[in-house]
């Protein structure tokens, strides 16, 4: 978008011409011109992304969202006039179905924040480099890329709409697209294990906040076995997403810690920068917290929390895929299944983006793929049925 920097609320340049569909529709929302300019370039250098409009406050975003066909908004939290989390309600409201990524500073404030605002309705979030340092943060500019073309293809296909055709891409960038489009395949399910399960482990990214804070609200008190769960998440957000947890829950739950002996009835979350694994020493099953590289260019990921799973715990393993980009948890998952166990996901209509539920159940490993309401009443059940 011209002049981004320069003024708070702009129009849009001309549209793009000879495309199959148009581009994905932005509005950058932040206080500072330097960094709505920086996030403007960097979003417009891809073609397949168009700023329709950049706004200082919230009331002002407010304001441009009556006047443009937004269908993505990236929201700064702290800014005068309207903060981003009071405007962040208004602006669901007045357009049902937009997609909002929060954009935050990596600090504990703006963790905590961040997961009220995911929890009020936020569809992802960011945490940004300073201004100093965006112009050369390419890790942060790819991940903006990869979010904000998931939100929107989703979007997108929960309405029959086109998504842009896309240009070339790398093998990174093409991680993150779903690896099927799950209209086109027919889900099928196999039986679940006979055994009553000794641990749950749970997988999730985009969307994963808000789904994991509905399902362990569902299975409070109900479930006496171990929890792990690893969400795509850097440190200090995961801290603070442990504390939500607990609240949510009812349960004790916090970050995992090296060597520390797995318990049931507690929620094990895989702190940021580390893969969670669980390991049997000495007869005992301790959490191991592992530096190795990262797999789905992820750390933590899914898969080895999964793989790690599978072998000590077999058959008697549940693993669930939640909503999240990409296809982390796919090969963990498998390693479950031929392990014996049981892997359940969450069905498209109620994910914020259907990439690693989707590339779980279309490839044949799910004994259930349910709507996030019932995913909770479906765990308990499992967790608490007598063995047949």
């Amino acid at each position: 978008m011209r002049n981004a920097a320069a003024n708070p609320l702009v129009r849009a340049r001309g549209s793009k011409g000879g495309r199959a569909a148009a581009p994905y529709r932005l509005m950058v929302v932040d206080d500072s011109a330097v960094i709505r300019g920086l996030l403007t370039r960097s979003l417009e250098a891809d073609p397949e992304v168009e700023v329709l409009a950049s706004a200082s406050n919230g009331e002002m975003a407010l304001s441009a969202l009556s006047r443009h066909d937004i269908e993505i908004v990236i929201l700064d939290i702290e800014m005068p006039v309207m903060d981003g989390l009071t405007a962040l309600p208004k602006l669901l409201a007045a357009k049902p179905g937009l997609k909002v990524i929060i954009a935050s500073t990596l600090t504990r404030r703006g963790a905590d924040i961040s997961m009220k605002a995911l929890a009020a309705g936020a569809a992802d979030y960011l945490t940004k480099p300073g201004a100093s340092a965006l112009t050369s943060a390419d890790q942060f500019k790819r991940e903006l890329l990869e979010k904000v073309k998931a939100l929107g293809q989703a979007r997108r296909r929960a309405v029959g709409v086109a998504a842009p055709q896309p240009a070339a891409r790398g093998v990174a960038e093409a991680a993150f697209e779903p690896a099927h489009e799950p209209q086109r395949r027919v889900i099928a399910l196999r039986p679940g294990a006979r055994d009553v399960p000794e641990i749950v482990a749970i997988g999730s990214s985009t969307g994963g906040p808000q789904a994991l804070f509905h399902v362990t609200a569902a299975l409070k008190g109900a479930v006496k076995q171990p929890i792990f769960i690893t969400q795509h998440m850097p440190a200090t957000f995961t801290t603070i997403l442990a504390e939500h947890l607990a609240r949510a829950s009812g349960c004790h739950a916090a970050e995992g810690v090296d060597g520390e002996p797995v318990q049931g009835g507690r929620i094990y979350v895989a702190p940021g920068d580390f893969h969670m694994t669980v390991q049997v020493e000495r007869g005992e099953k301790v959490v191991r917290l592992l530096k190795t590289p990262p797999e789905n260019f992820c750390r933590p990921s899914v898969d080895p929390m999964l793989r790690s799973v599978a072998a000590v715990y077999g058959a008697r393993a549940l693993s669930l895929i939640l909503t999240g980009m990409g296809h982390d948890g796919l090969a963990g998952g498998r390693a479950v299944v031929e392990a014996g166990g049981t892997v359940i996901a969450q069905d498209e209509a109620s994910s914020v983006v259907w990439g690693m539920p989707g590339s779980v159940a279309l490839a044949g490993l799910c004994s259930a793929v349910l709507p996030l309401d019932e995913i909770g009443p479906f765990i308990g059940r499992l967790s608490m049925r007598a063995g047949r």
